[in-house]
């Protein structure tokens, strides 16, 4: 039975992660850390192929200069479907994987059939992860059942693909709202099958809608997620998304995971971030911790 959200004490706990001191050297591995969870992303209309192995070149090696210890590379590099061959090739003999969105990105749009056609080209093309959109319409309506059918649906065509849902918490305008979604996802996306730790990720936002993933969206999904391991022991992962562009707010957002969902989540098989312009910003934060002054944009850039 879903029990109301105190806004207020919600408010509250979020903004006090981002009040932690957290020490240098937790700081140097916290950054390396966000580095190995990020899903590297970039879907816009001027997106082209070469863009893309440009992003790819930039995933698997995000400083140029090697420091000690060494930069790991990223999680994932997302994009349309269209480019998914492109980023398999780029990809091919290292550890990042390829994810598309899929689902009529970013609105969810069209006929379930089209969505799902969409989904098997992705995956037919090489993606390792598909980030699909629900119907936030059929949701914000009540017609919950309608939403629970379209997640099977995607995650029967998904297999062993790992499945990313995106709430798009912006739209969802409430914190009970959220949180209703996101234990209605979970349990349909989980629903009669046994599911391997981290096939299924929570994903606040498609980054094309204000507000994107807010501490307070994200800790709605880190609870809801803890809350189901309790009660069944599987573990769900969460990626919030659109709008993190800083160290600092990729550091809290780690400081949230441990004391919300605890250590076993900070790993990028449960927690991801998807961003484009975070990197370089952990990038000159690492340069900094090993020269001792920041580097310039030329210096982190790989093209």
């Amino acid at each position: 039975m879903h029990r109301p959200v105190d806004a207020v004490m919600l408010a509250r706990r979020a903004a006090s992660f981002t009040r932690r001191s957290i020490k240098a050297d937790s700081k140097r591995a916290g950054l390396r850390l966000a580095v190995s969870m990020l899903d590297l992303t970039t879907l816009e209309g001027a997106d082209s192929p070469e863009l893309a192995r440009a992003l790819c070149r930039k995933a698997i090696q995000p400083i140029p200069q090697p420091i000690d210890p060494p930069v790991p590379s990223v999680a994932a590099v997302c994009v349309y479907p269209r480019l998914v061959p492109v980023v398999r090739e780029a990809l091919l003999g290292t550890d990042v994987k390829t994810a598309s969105v899929a689902t009529s990105f970013p609105s969810g749009q069209v006929p379930i059939d089209t969505r799902l056609a969409e989904t098997e080209a992705a995956l037919a093309a090489g993606a390792d992860e598909i980030d699909m959109v629900i119907s936030r319409g059929a949701f914000l309506a009540g017609r919950f059942d309608e939403v629970a059918a379209e997640v099977r649906a995607v995650k029967d065509v998904c297999g062993d693909a790992h499945l990313k849902v995106i709430l798009e918490t912006g739209e969802l305008g409430t914190p009970d709202n959220i949180r209703r979604c996101a234990d209605l996802v979970i349990e349909a996306a989980t629903q009669g099958a046994d599911v391997p730790d981290g096939a299924v990720f929570v994903k606040t936002s498609t980054g094309k809608v204000s507000p994107a993933a807010t501490m307070p969206s994200v800790l709605l999904l880190l609870e809801a997620v803890r809350d189901h391991f309790r009660a069944t022991g599987v573990r769900i992962g969460v990626k919030p998304a659109g709008g993190i562009r800083k160290s600092k707010a990729a550091l809290h957002l780690l400081v949230m995971v441990r004391e919300t969902v605890g250590p076993d989540w900070l790993c990028p098989q449960l927690f991801r971030i998807g961003a484009s312009s975070l990197l370089d910003d952990l990038a000159r934060q690492l340069l900094w911790t090993s020269r001792g002054h920041y580097a310039a944009m030329h210096d982190v850039a790989v093209t």
